[in-house]
């Protein structure tokens, strides 16, 4: 895991979450974790949008694939389910109790999550285009 580096001309939020920004399921995940981020900590971008992009170029392991969640921290980027528990650490307890989580093997872990992102659509939908979810602060959302 590299650690982020910023953009140029744009300071990034310290802890970013990048969701695929058309998907039901990832859009109501992104409002969980709103209910849930008491401290405001977490921001987050669509990997369909302008930030996203940028940052591939400085992290080549950010995949352009729209399955899987991603979350850039201070300490490296983290993909799929290690996004969530990385991630967790922000929320409230008992769900930052998943952050001591971290240290179980990925591949099991991801076995799952890859099997609910070949569904996603299917089972929660997808909108036309990004959007930022209601009573949100939209400082929150990058483009």
């Amino acid at each position: 895991m590299a650690a982020p580096t910023p953009l140029p001309g744009a300071a990034l939020p310290p802890y970013l979450v990048l969701y695929d920004g058309v998907c039901g399921l990832c859009s109501r995940m992104v409002v969980w974790l709103l209910e849930r981020d008491r401290e405001r900590r977490l921001a987050f971008a669509p990997l369909q949008g302008e930030t996203a992009a940028r940052l591939r170029a400085l992290h080549p392991e950010i995949p352009s694939e729209l399955d899987t969640v991603v979350y850039l921290e201070p300490a490296g980027v983290h993909l799929r389910s290690r996004a969530f528990l990385h991630a967790a650490r922000h929320l409230e307890p008992p769900w930052r109790w998943a952050y001591g989580l971290r240290w179980l093997p990925a591949a099991p872990l991801d076995l799952l999550y890859r099997l609910v992102a070949r569904i996603r659509y299917r089972v929660w939908g997808r909108y036309d285009s990004c959007r930022v979810p209601d009573r949100a602060d939209p400082a929150r959302f990058l483009p």
